[in-house]
């Protein structure tokens, strides 16, 4: 694993050296001008956690997401298909650099809410910036048990704040790649089946790809590795393969995933069930954007 994370990180930093020049600036059309370099990643998230893309000001999104039970639950749960689990939420920019968000999951009634903030973006020509970077904060609530079935709960051990600095680059046409560091902090650490309570504080690495296939379908993949975590938990590393078809305002993202969550405390901090042992879930993303006024605008 250490390798495999050493190799990866190595792929981003040299990637100059790897790709020639002339793939970004096929990009661009006017090649004497700072140029921003868009469509980096097709939807706002990657698969799971999310993306470096940014909506245009005014934009209005609407996501449900929906992972399905294990697909070795076997025939008599359909492979995983009589299990469940979703996420609804509404994402809109106020400014072209800013998204909020707020969702409602449907494991623990969880409410999450979030900010993300673009600092800067890739761009080619004088003055250019090699990469993508994006500050997240996502903030969320349990809303289960409820507070008559379990009083000694109080509403501080509902809390949960996940901080994340995305990277990106578009390293050609065809490919982007991403590093997510992230940073978890818990009131209260959930414990597992055996009563075992997990991390208070948690560091993780993110990484992962898109690779274009064809105009409108690409394959991505996406990996949250933490860094140090309290052993004997039984959490596991997330790990998510699957692929973005655009169909005009719609982006349909199909995958399979060893995490059921729809927001980064869960997806980094509290995933069970083990990718290569064969705990996965099948799940979809379908995103909705609505133009509520001015033009749109590509990221």
């Amino acid at each position: 694993m250490k390798r495999l994370l050493g190799s990866i990180l190595l792929l981003f930093c040299i990637s100059n050296a790897l790709f020639a020049q002339d793939d970004l600036l096929e990009l661009i059309d006017d090649k004497k001008e700072k140029q921003p370099v868009n469509a980096t990643f097709k939807g706002t998230r990657l698969i799971l956690g999310h993306s470096t893309k940014m909506q245009a000001k005014k934009t209005l999104e609407f996501i449900v997401s929906h992972r399905f039970g294990r697909v070795n639950q076997g025939a008599h749960d359909l492979f995983g298909l009589d299990d469940s689990s979703v996420r609804i939420a509404l994402e809109y920019a106020p400014f072209d650099n800013l998204n909020i968000g707020v969702g409602r999951n449907s494991f623990d009634k969880t409410f999450d809410f979030f900010a993300k903030y673009q600092v800067v973006q890739q761009s080619t020509g004088p003055s250019s910036f090699p990469l993508s970077l994006v500050l997240l904060n996502s903030f969320t609530i349990k809303a289960s048990p409820k507070a008559e079935d379990d009083p000694n709960i109080e509403f501080n051990d509902r809390l949960a704040n996940v901080s994340q600095l995305l990277i990106s680059r578009k390293i050609s046409s065809a490919l982007s790649l991403q590093l997510m560091p992230s940073y978890v902090y818990k009131s209260s650490p959930t414990p597992n089946a055996a009563g075992i309570p997990g991390d208070t504080e948690l560091f993780a690495l993110g990484m992962g790809g898109r690779l274009k296939i064809t105009p409108g379908v690409s394959f991505n993949t996406e990996y949250y590795y933490r860094i140090d975590p309290v052993e004997g938990t039984g959490r596991t590393n997330a790990f998510s393969v699957g692929f973005d078809i655009e169909t005009g305002g719609h982006v349909f993202q199909l995958h399979l995933t060893n995490s059921v969550f729809g927001f980064e405390r869960g997806i980094i901090s509290e995933t069970f069930d083990d990718f290569f042992d064969g705990d996965i879930h099948f799940g979809f993303n379908i995103s909705r954007v609505f133009q509520l006024g001015g033009k749109k605008k590509e990221w």
